[in-house]
């Protein structure tokens, strides 16, 4: 594949600016049409499923669109029918849910890492086009989407991490372990497609090797495969304050001094 320069930032922000407005009119389509908008977003370690997510959520109102990363399962839940733990999360009347890994975890990690058995995992990929077509003939709008990155780029960005204290957090043990087993991902993400790709729920493969470039394209992808949302932003009635603007008084207690900005700082 032929790949494009990296997208600078300044180009890239210009680019979704005006996509970001149309993220805005689904969202009020959405609310106004009592849709239930669910989408997964699952791939590589580092393919920037979280720069993805915000992209989508930055400018939504938070009470309407709901991101959701669940950690591991607890005791209790390993108990419990699988999918169980995920249900009460899907989105409601009017609400758009993003999940950040979903129920695919049993095909991926869980599967790679030895977390799920042979059993296990093959029931899941029986199961999981039998759940979605549930959900969809409910009436869910259900995307899924899977980033993809060479090793090479994964490579790089694991070093990154390492090196910057503020994204050493995103580092565990796991992708320690997922480094030796990059092919094993892509054969287990190769059988999970074979098995869950399906017309009523099909994936959708974004290149994430420029991960701003695979967000502008995720981004698009979604919102040209929704129906018609453009819904009208309704003036408001917004009248001249009528009088001089009142500045703060306090009494009782009064603010912190302010964070110390210096000359050359």
């Amino acid at each position: 594949m032929v790949r494009m320069k990296a997208l600078k930032r300044k180009r890239y922000e210009k680019l979704i600016a005006p996509i970001q407005e149309e993220l805005v009119s689904m969202a009020r389509w959405v609310a106004a049409t009592g849709q239930r908008l669910c989408v997964l977003f699952e791939g590589r370690d580092t393919a920037g499923k979280g720069g993805a997510i915000r992209a989508v959520a930055e400018k939504l109102n938070p009470r309407q669109c709901r991101t959701v990363a669940l950690s591991k399962p607890s005791e209790a839940e390993k108990g419990q029918w699988y999918f169980q733990r995920y249900v009460p999360h899907l989105p409601g009347k009017g609400e758009i849910v993003l999940f950040d890994r979903s129920w695919y975890n049993r095909a991926g990690v869980e599967q790679v890492m030895g977390f799920a058995t042979p059993d296990e995992v093959a029931a899941f990929l029986k199961a999981a086009p039998l759940f979605e077509q549930q959900l969809v003939d409910d009436g869910i709008l259900l995307f899924k989407y899977w980033l993809s990155c060479d090793q090479e780029k994964q490579e790089e960005r694991f070093a990154e991490r390492v090196e910057d204290p503020l994204k050493r957090w995103k580092l565990s043990p796991i992708d320690q372990a997922a480094r030796d087993r990059y092919v094993d991902y892509t054969a287990s993400r190769e059988a999970m497609l074979k098995a869950t790709h399906k017309k009523h729920a099909p994936w959708t493969l974004v290149d994430f090797n420029d991960q701003k470039h695979g967000r502008l394209t995720l981004v698009r992808d979604l919102l040209d495969r929704l129906p018609e949302t453009a819904c009208e932003d309704k003036p408001i009635d917004w009248p001249p304050l009528g009088h001089e603007p009142v500045a703060e008084e306090f009494g009782v207690v009064k603010p912190i001094a302010d964070f110390p900005i210096r000359k050359g700082d």
